[in-house]
């Protein structure tokens, strides 16, 4: 279901309404950056313009919206009749998801009439900013754990339905092998999994019955939960169970821990399973799991093959918000600047140029004025023209391949869990001398 343009804020509106009532409509630049990195991010991952341009796209008043604004009482009837026909006829220039940036960069631009570039500042702040959010965490935990299977079992916990769509679609965009949420599947083709839960185990007489009637229920694809009772002994009846089903060529996928000391419980798992002649069933581990737990599991050598990582990842725990913003920059054809303390803008239209070493490994960032050319690869790219796509949008898959060899590219460094040296990122002499320009003025 499309959500309704009114899913903005208030002061959007009443802006338009003054702009209106000014006669006020010239193309305007504003451009979304974050201010500050979160403690312990070395870099961010840009995520969420797919939903930018969808909602870009059909951005529009339905009849019912217009008769609540008349009825709210807020708004002249002539500015109510001129948001029929409403339209985005702007265009969108924007790093391509799955880009490592960092700050004061932007990454995206929306150059369109005020009214336009204005109203869809909370919606366009509201996706870029959470699925950015949910991919620079995760891809955390894709560097914590690489080479493992790592699926996303946050729908639960996450704040509501659409942020457990959309964290399901940034997750796998940085690296997850997919998600336990179905409608993630069929919405984004994004790898769908499952295993069961312990009320299965206890619906049944007994553990073994449970275990043997999903697999009955599922050949060669069930995943068992082992810790409702006593690890050791499930694990035993696992074995067991899978050396009765072998003859019939049926075959136990694997089993799950979801608590207590999961490297431990891992380590007696294999060896239980792989004496009692289950060596290829595999071990799966979940429960409050996020990058730096990954971390510990991996470094100690447990012999788990995969993780659902839900909860910490999917609330981007320890990180929950990012200082983003979403400023004008320039109107008619005049850059502007904002100067309050700690919030200050770089004036004027921006891009970003990465420059890198003969090995290919980024070496540093420049940002500068649109039209300027320092040496370097520009990172913002058109994406929306009068309205239109520029252009297919890159499928999901495409992205998280570009995320991918992104993350080649970034010095080595950047990718430790703990703070690291800042990448230098430059501010061009002729950004830097159109900002005193500005304040000299004002």
């Amino acid at each position: 279901m499309r959500p309704s343009i009114l899913l903005t804020d208030l002061y959007e509106l009443t802006m338009l309404q003054a702009y209106h009532a000014e006669g006020m409509n010239a193309r305007a630049a504003f451009e979304f950056f974050v201010r500050s990195l979160p403690a312990n991010r070395n870099f961010l991952v840009a995520a969420g313009l797919a939903e930018v341009l969808d909602y870009l796209s059909a951005l529009r008043f339905e009849e019912d919206e217009l008769d609540w604004l008349r009825r709210s009482g807020r708004f002249t009837k002539d500015f109510i009749e001129s948001l029929r026909g409403f339209r985005f006829t702007g265009d969108v220039d924007a790093m391509p998801e799955g880009t490592p940036f960092f700050t004061d960069e932007p990454i995206l631009r929306i150059t369109a009439p005020l009214k336009e570039a204005q109203l869809v500042e909370s919606r366009v702040m509201n996706l870029l900013h959470f699925e950015t959010l949910v991919a620079s965490k995760a891809i955390r935990c894709a560097l914590a754990a690489p080479d493992r299977l790592l699926v996303d079992f946050g729908l639960r916990r996450a704040h509501g339905a659409e942020a457990a769509l959309l964290s399901a679609r940034a997750s796998y965009l940085a690296g997850f092998s997919g998600s336990a949420t179905v409608e993630a599947g069929r919405r984004f083709g994004i790898p769908i999994y499952g295993t069961m839960a312990h009320s299965y185990v206890q619906a049944h007489e007994s553990e073994t019955a449970a275990f043997a009637a999903f697999v009955e229920a599922f050949p060669g694809n069930a995943m068992l939960l082992i810790d409702t009772y006593d690890v050791a002994r499930a694990a035993e009846r696992v074995a067991a169970l899978a050396r009765t089903l072998a003859p019939r060529g049926v075959a136990i996928k694997g089993v799950r821990l979801d608590s207590g000391d999961l490297a431990q419980d891992a380590r007696r798992v294999r060896a239980i399973l792989d004496a009692g002649g289950a060596p290829q069933v595999t071990i799966f581990a979940s429960g409050n799991l996020d990058e730096y737990r990954l971390r510990d599991l991996v470094g100690s050598g447990a012999p788990i093959d995969g993780f659902g990582v839900g909860t910490r990842m999917n609330t981007s725990a320890d990180a929950p918000f990012l200082d983003c913003a979403y400023k004008l920059q320039e109107y008619d054809g005049r850059p502007r600047r904002k100067r309050s303390a700690g919030k200050a803008t770089w004036p004027g239209r921006k891009q970003v140029y990465r420059s890198y070493s003969a090995d290919g490994c980024a070496r540093g960032d420049v940002l500068t004025l649109e039209g300027e050319s320092p040496a370097g690869t520009p990172l913002l790219r058109p994406v929306m023209r009068g309205g239109q796509r520029a252009g297919d949008t890159p499928s999901l898959e495409a992205s998280r391949a570009h995320a991918r060899e992104s993350m080649r590219t970034l010095p080595a460094h950047l990718a430790a869990l703990s703070p690291a040296s800042p990448y230098p990122v430059t501010i061009d002499g002729t950004l830097r001398a159109l900002a005193d320009r500005l304040d000299a003025a004002n």
